[in-house]
């Protein structure tokens, strides 16, 4: 007796290049991650799975495995992938690599079809940010890797690009169990220096430098890194920000874990002062060269949601929404807005100080203005300034007495001095000396 083929639902357009784009990022998935990152909207993931039962029948998917706890896991076949990266490099992003399937030759068993964990919780990571609205599912990319000067390659588990929910991008390390603490600080370590590069093409100006101290590279803008080759602006400051999801683990060591990241890392992801001329009135933080770091469980993004207050940043006692922990509400807009503050402070004290210094005038009591207190104080002004302990408008008066005086005298040493009577000769007395004799 024939078995009946069971109706499947065929698949939709848009639908089809959904699944077949998430396998291509992702690898391998479950129904319930596929549709966390393809139909979140959805109540569960029943339209997934007959879409992937569709997409078998084209060829396009396969099962590689079924879990113990009965969930499938999926993975594209050659020609899916060959479909898939058809969807995604047009878009600069790049395809997961096959995995084929081989047997052993003897057994017949499939080779390599074991299940990576840590691979899992990656891709489950991924589908609860989706879920939230953190994040588009071409938004994502797996195992990113970011050369560092000595040529190691540092990799990134997942990175998120979500700028419309606040968060242009987001590095993520997933740990299960398998990493020390120290491990971890090692890797924060990595991506700090790797924010601290310059491209290879950078202007010789710059290089120079750089190479004339370690810390020199702090005084070039982030714009001139290399970090922003890679990634866009953060929108906040520091470098490109570190989350580290911790799974499948106990309460003890994420606090153990943390509490090293913490004490270890501080160089890394802590702010500094402000080297201010105000250093008591700024209170606010510099974290221009630090990585934001902030750290939660796959467990709380599963049960709370990735939107939730399920994110800690180190350095904060309590956890917020991933926004909220990435922000520095303490930072360069805060030190902005007390700089102000305490500039005009000063200028008001400095102002209250000088007229508390004003000279009053001795004879008539008033202050002298800025014009006048400079004439008598500036050298080449103040060897004319005459009573230097008199007011402008008081100087003026003696001024113009001065001038009155001088011109008074003027006029009287120009006008002729009158003879006296008795040197005045009466009418014809000359005459009368020079007069003939007859």
């Amino acid at each position: 007796m024939s078995r009946k083929p069971k109706h499947r639902r065929t698949s939709t357009g848009p639908r089809r290049r959904e699944l077949l784009q998430a396998l291509g990022i992702f690898q391998r998935a479950t129904p319930d991650q596929l549709w966390k990152l393809t139909r979140p909207g959805n109540q569960h993931d029943k339209l997934v799975r007959d879409n992937l039962l569709d997409l078998e029948d084209h060829h396009l998917v396969r099962i590689e495995l079924v879990r113990e706890d009965q969930r499938q896991v999926w993975v594209l076949t050659k020609r899916g992938h060959g479909e898939a990266k058809l969807l995604l490099e047009p878009k600069g992003i790049r395809v997961s690599a096959l995995r084929e399937e081989k047997y052993d030759p003897v057994t017949g068993k499939l080779l390599g079809a074991g299940y990576d964990e840590h691979a899992a919780a990656v891709t489950s990571t991924a589908a609860e940010l989706h879920r939230a609205g953190i994040g588009h599912r071409l938004g994502f990319a797996t195992e990113i890797g970011h050369r560092l000067g000595d040529g190691y390659v540092q990799r990134a588990d997942l990175v998120v690009r979500a700028p419309d929910a606040g968060v242009p991008v987001l590095l993520v390390e997933v740990d299960r169990r398998s990493e020390d603490a120290h491990d971890l600080v090692v890797k924060l370590r990595r991506h700090w220096e790797w924010g601290r590069l310059l491209p290879r093409d950078a202007d010789k100006r710059t290089v120079d430098l750089v190479r004339s101290r370690p810390d020199a590279i702090e005084h070039v803008g982030h714009d001139k890194r290399l970090w922003r080759r890679f990634y866009p602006p953060t929108g906040r400051e520091g470098l490109a920000p570190l989350a580290f999801v911790f799974a499948d683990t106990t309460e003890a060591k994420i606090a153990n874990t943390v509490a090293v990241l913490e004490k270890a890392g501080r160089r890394y992801w802590a702010s500094r002062r402000y080297d201010s001329h105000y250093p008591k009135a700024i209170t606010a933080r510099d974290y221009r060269q630090a990585v934001p770091v902030v750290v939660t469980t796959l467990e709380q993004l599963q049960e709370h949601g990735a939107g939730a207050a399920v994110w800690r940043r180190l350095g904060r006692s309590r956890e917020q929404t991933l926004t909220d922990a990435l922000d520095n509400p303490d930072g360069h807009t805060l030190y902005r807005a007390q700089e102000a503050r305490a500039d005009a402070e000063d200028k008001q004290r400095r102002a209250a100080e000088r007229e508390a210094q004003r000279p009053v005038c001795t004879r008539c009591g008033r202050k002298f203005t800025d014009e006048h207190w400079e004439e008598i104080t500036v050298h080449r002004t103040a060897v004319r300034a005459g009573d230097k302990s008199v007011c402008g408008p008081c100087r003026a008066d003696d001024v113009a007495h001065e001038e009155a005086a001088a011109g008074a005298a003027r006029i009287e040493a120009a006008t002729p001095l009158a003879l006296e009577p008795e040197h005045v000769q009466e009418p014809g007395k000359l005459r009368g000396l020079f007069r003939r004799r007859g």
